[in-house]
This record gives structure tokens, sequence and C-alpha cells, in this order.
């Protein structure tokens, strides 16, 4: 019994730094890619509102480039939304 416990010791300390060395890679990666934990809260919203906005600029950009204008009427119509 003794000698098992004595093998265990070292054991557990392996697999302690081990998983240390493991949760700080996963960590860097999660960096890496962009990817965070999901937002609650005050944060969630506010995100949720820009990309809604975001989501609205895109399909005007895109009502614009498919509508066939003139260059002169589409020069105007982007003056006209940079100045909402």
């Amino acid at each position: 019994m003794e000698g098992i416990i004595a093998l265990l010791i070292p054991f557990g300390a392996f697999a302690v730094a081990g998983f240390a060395i493991w949760t700080g890679h996963q960590r860097k990666m999660i960096k890496m890619r962009g990817e965070f934990p999901t937002a609650h809260g005050a944060d969630a919203e506010r995100m949720r509102e820009e990309l809604k906005y975001l989501k609205d600029r895109v399909a005007v950009l895109e009502q614009i480039t498919t509508d066939g204008h003139s260059s002169k009427q589409l020069k105007n119509e982007i003056e006209q939304l940079r100045d909402r």
C-alpha cells in the first residue's frame, strides 16, 4: 500500500502540471481564433444591436448595388447614407 501511494504522489504532480499547461494552451488558442465565451447581460444586448445595425447596412448596400442606377444617382445615395 505504501508503495502505491509513493507512486501516486509524483504522478499527481505531473498530472496537475500537465493540466495547467493544457488549459493555458487552450486559452491561447481561443484568443488566436477570436472565440470568446458567450456574453451575458448588457454586452450581449449591445452586440445584438450592433449586429442588427450591420446587417441593415449590408442590406442597404446590396440594394444600392443591384438597383442599376446611374453613377451620379449612386453617388448621391451614398452621400445620403453617410449623412445618417
